[in-house]
Order: structure tokens, then sequence, then C-alpha cells
């Protein structure tokens, strides 16, 4: 069963409790989403240290129930 935007929403805030995340569906199919995701913890960061932050964070989700997300991370300007 795929995952829902929300529980995308829900599973990054609680990895990254300073978050500001917007998750869309590209598809409309609920397998597709694009999330952007602003986080004072990702300044000095790589974007792929970022990314990895965001992963960790969906504790596995990711390439299994969660298909495809898009991301666009950064830090607040």
């Amino acid at each position: 069963m795929p995952m829902s935007a929300a529980d995308i929403e829900k599973m990054i805030k609680t990895g990254i409790p300073d978050a500001r995340v917007t998750v869309r569906d590209l598809a409309g199919d609920g397998d597709h989403y694009a999330a952007e995701v602003v986080s004072e913890s990702f300044r000095g960061k790589s974007r792929v240290q970022q990314h990895q932050m965001v992963y960790q964070a969906l504790q596995g989700n990711m390439g299994g129930v969660l298909h495809a997300l898009a991301l666009q991370t950064s830090a607040p300007d």
C-alpha cells in the first residue's frame, strides 16, 4: 500500500523537527511525490548530506513503500 503525502510529511517532520515540508503527489497515483524540505539543520551540509537526512527520517521506506520521491532541500534564507 502506498504512503500518503500526509504520512511522508509527518515522518520528515518527526525526523527533522524544525523542517518546513511541502509534499505534492506528482502523478495523482499516490506513488510519485515531490517534497520540498527547508531546515536550519541543513545549513553547511552538502545536498547529498541533506538528502541523506531526509531518507533517514523516512526510516527505510524510500525505494520500498515509497516508490519515488523528488527532493528539493535547503536551509532557510
